[in-house]
């Protein structure tokens, strides 16, 4: 029989908050986070709205040689976990420091770092490159440099699947522990892509929202008239346990993760598979390793991207696989607050459900006007809804094809 894995610990850095507290208040409110982008002149780009982090300093957490030596992705993951360890009441000396491990991934990575030193190379030559130019930009440096902060040396890695990351980090964190090679585990997604680079390649693509003079609500999943997704950043940082390892040290347990399930579209890039099959079957698969009937599913967190075909398609997955019990189960997207954080947005997404699940309140699905005939679920429109969930599902899909689906119990 594998083991328990419980949730005893999150962090979360995002556009509608910089703590725990504020962005779960934020998101029953039903605040947006979205805004024009500030970070550099859009003048030339199509879409100019983003989801920043407002009010944020790494320096409260990280001192200032190391800042320096970070790209933003690897200090906001350094810094959420920060957040997740004291939210989990940590005391690394009573730790089996060989049986504590991290996962965390990013869709994309050191951007920041890519252009600043693409900038230096063309300006005064090779000679000038930074040093740390390499270890700011690969991907696994989140993971690594989390596990030399708190000398995590059990199982150590990295996740790249795009908008999918944050789910599969979580998920492949709860494997480790249900096989007995870690007991605690420090998991999530970190992404800061809020770039000329970044934002001007998804414009070529066609996939950012262009409402540039309605910012706040530019994010509208589900919504008849939604134009494509808002870039965010941010990270989100989760702590999972062995059931016994974390009665025994006394920690609050804030929900069990119970189900893990992922698939291929093996279709396209970048568009989802007819009628969302490939998240059908990841849905399925984590109802089935949970041990769940689809009748005792309370709440879903959509991907909801507010992109035409992935509302669309996730939809229709829900309503075929669910069927009868499919106009039964509130289904919001908190990226209409957030936009959208890539390989964080799983992740913030998780720690999402593990509130609704302590709290009892469903978040809205903002900026919901206009019903969408082909989008025909309940939505929880605009108005966060106080509803007991037992069971929740929170639902990550990236280009590539990649579908990953977490379901997470109240703990009893």
């Amino acid at each position: 029989m594998s083991r328990r894995v419980v949730v005893t610990g999150m962090g979360v850095l995002s556009p509608v908050g910089n703590t725990l507290e504020a962005f779960w208040n934020s998101l029953t409110e039903g605040r947006s986070g979205t805004g024009l982008n500030t970070q550099f002149d859009t003048e030339k780009f199509s879409s100019k709205v983003a989801a920043e982090l407002k009010d944020f300093d790494p320096g409260e957490f990280i001192d200032a040689k190391e800042l320096r030596r970070m790209d933003p992705f690897v200090q906001y993951a350094v810094c959420a976990s920060d957040m997740a360890v004291k939210h989990a009441g940590l005391d690394l000396n009573q730790l089996d420091l060989d049986r504590a491990g991290v996962v965390i991934g990013s869709g994309i990575g050191g951007l920041h770092s890519v252009e600043s030193q693409k900038e230096v190379l063309d300006a005064k030559g090779p000679r000038r490159i930074s040093p740390f130019l390499i270890p700011m930009l690969i991907i696994n440096m989140g993971s690594g440099m989390v596990s030399m902060r708190y000398g995590f040396r059990g199982p150590n890695t990295s996740v790249t699947t795009a908008c999918a990351t944050g789910n599969h980090a979580i998920g492949d964190a709860f494997r480790i522990i249900q096989r007995d090679e870690a007991d605690i585990m420090i998991t999530g997604g970190t992404e800061a892509s809020i770039t000329p680079l970044g934002v001007g390649g998804f414009c070529a693509m066609k996939a950012l929202s262009t409402r540039n003079d309605e910012p706040e609500s530019c994010s509208r999943p589900f919504d008849k008239t939604r134009d494509g997704f808002v870039m965010g950043e941010g990270s989100g940082i989760i702590i999972l346990e062995e059931l016994e390892h974390a009665k025994k040290r006394g920690a609050e347990i804030y929900a069990e993760l119970v189900g893990y399930g992922m698939s291929a579209d093996a279709f396209h890039m970048t568009m989802p598979a007819p009628e969302g099959r490939g998240a059908q079957e990841a849905m399925n698969l984590a109802m089935k390793d949970a041990g769940i009937a689809k009748d005792e599913v309370d709440y879903i967190n959509a991907h909801g991207t507010s992109t035409e075909y992935n509302d669309k398609n996730e939809s229709q997955a829900i309503r075929i696989l669910f069927n009868s019990n499919a106009d039964s189960i509130p289904v919001s997207s908190t990226k209409s607050m957030t936009g959208h954080l890539l390989g964080a947005a799983g992740a913030v997404e998780f720690a999402t459900i593990v509130m609704v699940l302590k709290h009892g309140i469903i978040p809205p699905t903002i900026n919901y006007e206009t019903p969408d005939p082909e989008c025909d679920l309940d939505y929880v429109p605009n108005t966060a809804r106080e509803k007991p969930v037992k069971v929740a599902m929170s639902n990550s899909f990236g280009f590539g094809g990649h579908n990953a689906v977490l379901v997470a119990r109240r703990f009893e």
